[in-house]
């Protein structure tokens, strides 16, 4: 085979590399290093069955980041990853737990340096120690795809804090969200972080819990967010951030403007602490998501937040889980949301609280004046038939006899609640929009019900979900009007697009295969029925 190469090498020296190639015990990295060759024993290759193949061989033979790869697991003396070889043409890549250590994630990043796909990457829990903590800034001077990374539970500790705050304040990437949980990180690498973060207005989205933060952390973070007008969201949960710390972290959050999820719970900065939240969320009108979880903070420290909110125009969601609360506290917080009319509270969690029936009364009268408050308490006291406060009927079977009454679909009833049209919706607005209609009778019970079922987790509501909850009624009470099962393709559905046959390619195609119902039929060309359209409109089954 030597002497049959058609391509004559443009010097000696290449003639001698090619030569010492091709007489490589390490066939892989041989067929790496030289893609003509492979090209052209193309078809040897499709039939293949290593762990390496991949569907898509018209993307190995013209991207080069399979070869890359290979190649810079050589270099390094790393086993490549199988499932990184797969997906690294996907904007999605998840290497959490896969033991990469130093070596193996210098790999990575070798990889990426040119890679335009990747947009998500998740190393979390892989001993990738200072040295791939390099590698992969070095590789971010380079990537201006990667948009978010999660570096969580690799015990970087001060060292790699300082490279990565090195990184932070030279950022020209286009990283927008950091993860960092659970790297051992002190008062020293929050010093670090905090300079950094100060003068970057790039990062959006940070996550530094369950480090080992405590007050003079706190001090710097404080002064970090007096000056930052870019973070969006900061993770502070399961640190060591007490009432100093608390107060001091308070004293720049009452001057930000851009910080809109702040996450403090699992602190254990008490009354105090609660007192000096108070007073920002008086001031402050950027905030929309607060979490203050186990905090130790009782009724006393309650009602400081109370007075904050009876001001602030901004706080959708508060979350007070397991704190040491009661109903007369519980009380106060609700009164007031009451007396705010300016409030965009939506949701309220005290899952812990046990409330009476006279609560209950007094929350449907807040309700009357904000209805897309809902509250989470734990129980009410002496009601011997709980079942009938909370919902008597399915909210999905009340939504689908009204259907049936007025010969319209699910899916037509759902759309009609919202001004756009669209098949997506705020969870507060969709809650307000349910209990303000008079068309099906529901309580907030039924409501937050629906929300579940719908996909309360993404702060949206998609009436598309229902598919993926009760699996595939095809009727056309679901449907709507004159659309049929079987006997054919189907072409519009609500003015969508809708085929026989569809070339989607990789994990879209895969997704929607897996959402598709299992009593989907097959049109009498004996080919399943697809959607053109961006994802399967269906109705919202019977409940379960």
């Amino acid at each position: 085979m030597d002497n049959d190469d058609p391509l004559e090498p443009e010097t000696k020296d290449e003639s001698d590399t090619v030569l010492a190639r091709q007489s490589s015990d390490e066939t892989l990295y041989c067929e790496a290093e030289a893609p003509m060759a492979v090209e052209k024993e193309k078809p040897a290759r499709e039939s293949s069955e290593t762990d390496l193949e991949i569907e898509d061989t018209e993307k190995f033979f013209t991207t080069g980041q399979r070869e890359l790869y290979l190649e810079a697991c050589k270099l390094v003396g790393v086993a490549p990853v199988s499932y990184f070889i797969r997906n690294m043409e996907e904007s999605y890549v998840n290497l959490n737990h896969h033991g990469l250590g130093p070596r193996g994630t210098k790999a990575i990043a070798i990889a990426l340096v040119s890679n335009t796909t990747v947009v998500t990457l998740e190393l979390a829990d892989n001993c990738i120690t200072e040295e791939g903590i390099l590698s992969l800034v070095e590789m971010l001077q380079e990537n201006y795809y990667l948009q978010e990374m999660n570096i969580s539970d690799n015990d970087l500790g001060l060292e790699g804090a300082r490279i990565l705050s090195e990184f932070l304040q030279n950022n020209t990437s286009s990283l927008f969200s950091l993860q960092l949980s659970g790297n051992n990180f002190k008062e020293e690498s929050a010093e670090l972080f905090c300079q950094a973060l100060s003068t970057n207005y790039r990062i959006k989205s940070l996550d530094l819990s369950h480090n080992q933060f405590s007050d003079k952390a706190g001090e710097y973070l404080g002064q970090m967010l007096a000056l930052n007008v870019g973070l969006q969201s900061l993770d502070l949960s399961w640190n060591h951030l007490y009432i100093q710390g608390v107060v001091a972290l308070c004293s720049g959050l009452r001057a930000n403007v851009s910080l809109k999820k702040l996450d403090l719970s699992m602190n254990s900065f008490g009354n105090e602490g609660a007192a000096a939240l108070g007073e920002v969320l008086r001031l402050n009108n950027s905030l929309a998501y607060l979490d203050l979880s186990s905090n130790n903070i009782s009724n006393e420290g309650l009602s400081k937040i109370s007075k904050g909110l009876e001001l602030n125009e901004s706080l959708k969601v508060l979350k007070l889980y397991l704190n040491p609360l009661s109903m007369d506290g519980a009380v106060l917080l609700i009164l007031s949301i009451k007396r705010n009319p300016k409030s965009k509270m939506e949701d309220i969690d005290i899952s812990n609280v046990l409330v009476s029936e006279q609560f209950v009364k007094t929350l449907d009268g807040v309700c009357a004046v904000h209805p897309q408050l809902d509250v989470m308490y734990k129980a009410v006291q002496g009601l011997s038939n709980k079942k009938n406060l909370f919902t008597s009927m399915s909210p999905v079977k009340l939504i689908q006899s009204y259907a049936d009454q007025h010969k319209i679909s699910v899916l037509d009833f759902f759309r009609s609640l919202n001004p756009s049209g669209e098949m997506t919706m705020p969870v507060g607005e969709f809650r307000k929009a349910m209990i303000q209609q008079n068309k099906v009778p529901v309580n907030r019970y039924q409501v937050r019900e629906l929300i579940k079922k719908l996909g309360e987790k993404t702060d949206m509501v998609d009436f598309r979900a229902a598919l993926e909850q009760i699996g595939g009624d095809t009727s056309s009470k679901w449907l709507g009007p004159g659309v049929e099962k079987g006997g054919g393709a189907l072409t519009t559905l609500f003015g969508l697009e809708f085929s026989r046959h569809g070339s989607e390619a990789g994990g879209q195609r895969r997704r929607r295969e897996a959402a598709r119902p299992h009593s989907q039929e097959e049109d009498s060309s004996g080919a399943s029925a697809s959607w053109a359209s961006p994802g399967p409109l269906w109705p919202l089954g019977s409940s379960q």
